[in-house]
């Protein structure tokens, strides 16, 4: 008995070490997450700044600069398919049928997204039935078009259902074009929503009809679109 009560403690002293231990190295993770997102929210803070200062002073190569710090675009090269994201119907479409018909891709995933109630209630197409549609109509066959997912309501969303479809169809490259403001919140997030896959994605970003990457502070569309496309990629970082 007298041995037992001796080494007991002993025993119970070298677990709440361990435990210690563990707990240290979870607590240095967490610390070392916390640092990465200010630094990403200092860099983001710093393009509200400047795009402030750049409308009072010389606006031109300022907010050009400004952009080509934030735009990011992967080089187009063949995939097995290309995603059309819900969203802007006048660019992803259209880039995916270009992609198409060019033979880069052989399918086009469409993202099959929540239907709002007035479609319902009017028994007009919804979003994702007009990517449909319009694939169709730039000669993309019915057969090479396929939706994924199910009621889709964010990017966040339409990442991990992609996931889980290239999961189930091995596929080994996928295309997500989309606009020139959105491709990096796009970029981040999918690759968070295939770390630990093998499957290579590549994020190419097009100038919408609406505005350029050279001159998009000259159109109001183009300074909503991006101080809007800034604050979600705040929230996604901070969210996700």
């Amino acid at each position: 008995m007298l041995d037992i009560q001796v080494r007991f403690p002993a025993v119970q002293l070298g677990v709440r070490a361990k435990s210690l231990q563990q707990a240290a190295k979870a607590t240095n993770i967490a610390t070392s997450s916390a640092v990465a997102l200010r630094r990403w929210l200092v860099a983001v803070m710093l393009l509200l700044v400047a795009l402030v200062a750049g409308v009072w002073l010389q606006p031109g190569p300022l907010l050009h600069g400004v952009v080509n710090l934030w735009v990011v675009s992967d080089p187009v090269t063949d995939s097995d398919v290309v995603v059309v994201l819900g969203g802007d119907l006048e660019v992803r479409p259209f880039v995916a049928a270009e992609l198409y018909g060019k033979g880069v891709v052989k399918k086009v995933l469409v993202s099959q997204v929540e239907e709002r109630r007035s479609s319902k209630i009017l028994e007009i197409p919804g979003h994702s039935e007009l990517n449909r549609r319009l694939l169709l109509k730039l000669g993309v066959p019915d057969t090479a078009i396929e939706m994924f997912g199910l009621a889709n309501t964010s990017t966040k969303e339409e990442a991990v259902a992609l996931r889980e479809w290239a999961d189930r169809h091995g596929v080994s490259r996928i295309l997500i074009p989309t606009e020139i403001f959105v491709a990096r919140r796009v970029q981040w997030i999918f690759n968070r929503a295939f770390a630990g896959s093998a499957v290579r994605l590549i994020v190419p970003s097009f100038e919408p009809p609406q505005y350029t990457r050279a001159e998009w502070w000259k159109s109001e569309g183009g300074m909503i679109a991006f101080q809007n496309e800034i604050m979600k990629y705040i929230y996604y970082r901070i969210k996700y």
